[in-house]
């Protein structure tokens, strides 16, 4: 089952699985970016040593993680455990050995990217907001937009600024475009507002904190091949900096 989904330059995210007694005072291990390397058989891999500003973060081996795996047919979850590290055609890699079975995985949270991206946004009219309650979102063409700037983005929604101020929960259409594929993609997504406040250095500056409503899977999940393309790229671009 992993080659059917999982292959070389597939992006995860990987935390370790804390074994201890549940204290909620405790920090939550962090979460580690990174790509598999190599499907070495169906419960091995090799995946690209993490790194957190060029700098390799080294997993001892028999350590446990928690894997969230980025697949054309969407997230997929499984624990790992670390078993070998080594060098690979000058890459460090680790091979780590399934300790479960792949599952489809649904999760609220997504990785935020931070970029400067250019939106435009309003406010949805009153017939828009019945079609969005409805399910049947029917948004209406041609009304006058307002210029903002994401500042990131996930799956999930995305955070903007703008010099104009939403009110909390009131719907929004917010059109942008994403490189996809080679090719830039044109979305028009309605989005919740659930946070807005005013910069303290900068007054007249409005960041605004955006939920998606009701985005459908394809286009989810061509956010988050997008984002984890650029940081890609970025990465690529440290390594000869």
């Amino acid at each position: 089952m992993l080659s059917k989904y999982v292959k070389a330059g597939s992006k995860l995210e990987m935390q370790k699985v804390d074994r201890m007694k549940y204290n909620k005072n405790a920090e939550k291990p962090p979460i580690y970016g990174t790509t598999v390397y190599d499907i070495i058989s169906e419960d091995r891999l090799e995946i690209a040593m993490p790194m957190i500003k060029s700098k390799l973060i080294l997993l001892p081996v028999d350590s446990e993680y928690d894997l969230c795996l980025y697949t054309d047919n969407g997230l997929y979850q499984c624990f790992g455990r670390v078993i070998d590290r080594y060098k690979a055609n000058s890459i460090y890699v680790i091979l780590v050995e399934l300790t479960s079975n792949l599952r489809k995985f649904q999760r609220r949270e997504f990785y935020r990217f931070s970029c400067a991206l250019e939106m435009n946004s309003r406010k949805l009219e009153a017939d828009e907001i019945k079609s969005v309650e409805s399910e049947l979102i029917n948004l209406s063409p041609n009304l006058p937009l307002q210029r903002s700037i994401v500042v990131d983005i996930s799956g999930g929604g995305l955070r903007f600024v703008s010099n104009y101020a939403y009110a909390s929960d009131t719907l929004i259409q917010c059109c942008y475009s994403l490189l996809i594929d080679g090719k830039y993609k044109e979305y028009n997504l309605v989005g919740k507002v659930l946070s807005v406040k005013e910069n303290p250095n900068r007054p007249g500056l409005f960041e605004h904190r955006v939920q998606y409503v009701d985005i459908n899977t394809e286009e989810r999940e061509e956010i988050i091949r997008f984002i984890f393309e650029e940081e890609r790229k970025n990465r690529q671009k440290e390594r000869w900096t």
